[in-house]
């Protein structure tokens, strides 16, 4: 009973719009800070996950680190070094937790507005727990430690339903090589796809785009983003790239490399050939490229040409 309470109560603030205006708000202000390329790397997109993870754990585990010695006799000193170090290192992750979650649905925009809330009443308890330490408070400061653990581990809970239960920052692309079959699979004769237009099919249940350019080299990747199960083909194809209508990521034709995030992982991409007027696909592997078969793009496997 205890565990659907919990549950009980998340969906309740995932459907809750009251914050709404301050999340659109929080949102304009998020992605109108001027970071240029180092908002990729706040994304994690050079790592192929999100960055914020990683780097909550160097303040997460200084504070869980100053707790352990707080409940020891004659370690306050180094407790406290410990809460400072939590601190410095906070900043930097809420920041790269700030530029990941300008980009999330609303229910997931709901919960981790919260979770950042959490998070900065622990900032501020700790906060308060180093200035009672640096005046020789140590109690208080303890005190108000324990108190700071205490928020720390709400945030964790809520983040951990951000991750695993909204899915948020996982590669939404992923089941794609274990869905999609062996072998060529057919989408369509050559005249279904304008030049430069990027089309929708279906493969096993799996949503692929097509993009035919004007040079008539057939590109295939799967349809639906990685970052957030975007439509692809319902964005925008430019520069041998196709960009995401949801969140901006961009993504090259040839190779569903992900140019430009909030993407971190890229899209899984089809060779793709012409047989008597229609185009088949089929979902590239890396034990073929591997084995030397053609995979980059032009013609042959990897992009059909429609002459």
């Amino acid at each position: 009973m205890r565990q659907n309470r919990m549950l009980w109560l998340l969906e309740r603030l995932e459907r809750a719009p009251r914050a709404d205006p301050a999340i659109d708000a929080l949102r304009s202000a998020v992605r109108s800070l001027p970071l240029g390329r180092g908002r990729d790397v706040l994304h994690g997109r050079w790592l192929g996950h999100p960055l914020h993870p990683l780097m909550v754990q160097v303040p997460v585990g200084s504070w869980l680190s100053a707790a352990v010695l707080d409940t020891l006799p004659g370690r306050s000193r180094e407790a406290g070094l410990l809460v400072g170090v939590g601190l410095a290192t906070a900043a930097p992750a809420a920041l790269a937790g700030a530029v990941d979650w300008a980009e999330l649905h609303r229910e997931q925009a709901r919960v981790g507005l919260v979770h950042a809330m959490a998070n900065w009443a622990a900032v501020g308890l700790y906060a308060t727990s180093l200035t009672c330490r640096l005046k020789g408070r140590t109690g208080a400061g303890r005190t108000y430690g324990f108190l700071g653990l205490t928020a720390v581990g709400i945030g964790g809970l809520l983040g951990g339903h951000l991750a695993y239960r909204q899915a948020s920052g996982a590669n939404h692309a992923e089941e794609v090589p274990h869905v999609v079959r062996e072998g060529w699979h057919r989408v369509g004769a050559v005249a279904e796809f304008p030049a430069g237009q990027p089309v929708r099919r279906v493969v096993d249940d799996v949503p692929v785009l097509v993009v035919r350019e004007p040079g008539g080299v057939i590109h295939a990747l799967a349809e639906r983003c990685s970052h957030l199960a975007g439509p692809l083909s319902e964005g925008t194809v430019a520069d041998g790239c196709v960009r995401c209508p949801w969140h901006g990521s961009v993504f090259r034709l040839s190779d569903g490399w992900n140019v430009r995030g909030p993407a971190t992982a890229p899209q899984p991409a089809f060779d793709t050939r012409i047989v008597e007027g229609d185009v088949e696909v089929r979902l590239r592997r890396a034990d073929r490229e591997a084995d030397g078969e053609w995979s980059g793009s032009g013609a042959g496997l990897a992009s059909g040409y429609a002459g």
